[in-house]
């Protein structure tokens, strides 16, 4: 299998490229980005891009993939919604009809997050525009679009994230996070099961298009 990898230095990013490495099913992995991984891999070839939106520098190498596992995101905080639009729906568009201009068999696993809005009518803006992104991304016609919706993500194995204060939230909440799965199973999960269950449904599809946290976490474990 070939995979193509949006937001491979990202936290769930940085989970998947380790986990597709170490597939044996995955022959390569091709990670697009402003800014490349530090792996180092025989299966692991890198493409840099300075626009997201604008595909034409690397439009002779998206051919021959099978699947996209899209991780790349910001957080909205500080953020316009204009700017966070650009980023969440600009961005996530721009590689989908690239990929799909070149691969029309692709599996498109897209990550998106608990509580987005698929309605696109709510007050929440970051929750509209994911629920936007969302709704594209299942209106293509790839072979498979699947849409994950993790809650809370416990890193493992070394991934960080690359917002501060995320990375602060993290180190304070991390004593109390068998607690927190105690008390709230369906909100919780892991880097790695959400990496995991991304590889599964590229390789095998899933009968949800949609799923949830509990569900993911479920096909990861």
């Amino acid at each position: 299998m070939k995979i193509v990898l949006f937001g491979a230095t990202g936290m769930v990013g940085q989970a998947v490229l380790r986990e597709a490495l170490l597939d044996p099913e995955v022959s390569t992995v091709l990670t697009i980005g402003r800014r490349t991984s530090d792996k180092a891999d025989p299966k692991l070839k890198q493409l840099t891009l300075v626009d997201l939106t604008q595909y034409a520098p690397i439009e002779d190498q998206l051919a021959g993939y099978d699947a996209c596992l899209y991780c790349l995101g910001v957080s909205s905080s500080g953020m316009s919604e204009a700017d966070y639009t650009r980023v969440t729906y600009d961005y996530t568009v721009a590689a989908a009809q690239a990929l799909l201009r070149h691969n029309p068999r692709l599996t498109f696993v897209f990550v998106s997050g608990a509580s987005s809005d698929s309605s696109e009518q709510g007050r929440v803006m970051w929750a509209r525009v994911k629920g936007k992104a969302e709704n594209a991304i299942l209106g293509m016609p790839f072979a498979g679009a699947y849409v994950f919706r993790p809650a809370m993500i416990q890193p493992k194995h070394g991934v960080v994230s690359r917002t501060a204060s995320y990375r602060i939230l993290y180190t304070l909440i991390s004593p109390l996070v068998p607690l927190i799965k105690l008390l709230f199973p369906r909100f919780v999960t892991t880097s790695e099961r959400v990496a995991r269950a991304m590889l599964r449904v590229a390789k095998h599809g899933t009968d949800k298009r949609l799923l949830e946290n509990h569900e993911l976490d479920a096909l990861g474990a």
